[in-house]
């Protein structure tokens, strides 16, 4: 389904009518019966992140040349203070590029660039045949660049990228550094001892979960082992997991947005879970949360290319170091803003987490 400026209109109105809407159960006396909604805002848990008056914030509508779906972008704060997004764009072959769009409040007046900002070059690098996607921007201080981690789509399945840039113009690009099949990852923008450390999702036969590894130089990795397993059953992150933005570093700890892949008779539910790693040594995880934090509610996030699915790939961080401006693709059509505290994160996964979790729990 690609956006329009009709869709985007009317997606809201309808909501509204929907729930404005005197139809509805009834008992045998004709009376309407309350029935408990599946509304999740009520639920304290979500509370913690609140979604941007003027969602969508970019569709393909917005967009100067032709396109499917934009969605599922990385983000950063460039030296001038406006934000940029890095967005994942289709094409109407079904395959992806990368395209950027800056503002100055990181929330309207988009600046978007007039042709794709980075595109495919299967020729010098054939794991990127089939497009990139679903980017994530560190900015390294020690190397004063960003790095660009995406997913290249090749032949043999998506696979771990990486690029570097100073001004989102020209690219370093390092090629894959992971193989496939391995997406959902992230720079650490510092290094570990002496080595750089990347967090990942490869797929193997022990399931999808999420590991790190470790480079001297951004190219040859190793050292790897896994840090957060999916559970099992039925959890609401059973069977699939994989990292969302990039980690925020704070004094507790490596907070880390993941995404949970729940498989139901409707097909997959992508909702967010928190978890927090040791500074020092990221591979040791200190708290988990039981629950999901954030899920699909509003029609942008459930009605779409793919129904059901919020998709950070991106967030900055306001200059009292606690707002979260989080960034992420709705239903692979469009891209969403939500707020929330670092520290209040923090704060309910404290209370909430856990130091580990079993599987089988």
């Amino acid at each position: 389904m690609t956006p329009s400026k009709d869709r985007k209109k009317t997606a809201r109105p309808f909501a509204q009518m929907a729930l404005a809407s005197d139809e509805g159960p009834r008992n045998g006396n004709g009376q309407k019966r309350n029935v408990p909604t599946m509304n999740q805002s009520s639920n304290h848990k979500l509370a913690l992140f609140n979604r941007h008056v003027k969602n969508p914030l970019l569709t393909a509508a917005d967009w100067p040349y032709p396109v499917n779906t934009v969605f599922n972008a990385a983000a950063t704060l460039l030296q001038d203070g406006r934000t940029l997004l890095l967005c994942r764009v289709e094409d109407h072959r079904g395959h992806s590029h990368l395209c950027a769009a800056r503002s100055k409040n990181g929330i309207d007046g988009w600046e978007i660039d007039s042709k794709p900002t980075m595109m495919p070059e299967p020729d010098d690098f054939p794991e990127e045949l089939w497009g990139i996607e679903d980017p994530r921007i560190t900015f390294v201080p020690e190397l004063g660049k960003y790095a660009i981690i995406y997913t290249a789509f090749s032949a043999g399945g998506p696979c771990v990228s990486l690029a570097l840039t100073e001004d989102f113009q020209t690219f370093d690009r390092y090629g894959d550094i992971m193989p496939p099949e391995d997406k959902d990852a992230a720079l650490l923008p510092r290094r570990i001892g002496n080595y750089w450390a990347l967090i990942h999702r490869p797929v193997s036969a022990q399931g999808a979960h999420i590991w790190i590894s470790y480079s001297p130089d951004l190219r040859h990795w190793g050292s790897h082992r896994m840090i957060l397993e999916a559970r099992r059953g039925a959890w609401w992150d059973a069977g699939k997991i994989g990292l969302s933005p990039p980690p925020i570093e704070t004094p507790q700890g490596w907070l880390c947005l993941y995404h949970g892949v729940r498989r139901t008779a409707a097909g997959s539910l992508y909702r967010l879970g928190m978890a927090l790693f040791d500074l020092q040594r990221p591979e040791e995880c200190i708290l988990r949360g039981n629950s999901w934090i954030f899920g699909p509610e509003e029609p942008y996030e459930r009605y779409g290319d793919v129904d059901n699915v919020v998709f950070p790939c991106g967030y900055t961080l306001g200059s009292d170091g606690d707002t979260l401006r989080l960034y992420y693709g709705g239903a692979d059509t469009c891209i969403a803003l939500a707020t929330a505290s670092v520290r209040k994160l923090l704060e309910w996964l404290e209370q909430n987490g856990k130091p580990t979790v079993k599987t089988l729990e």
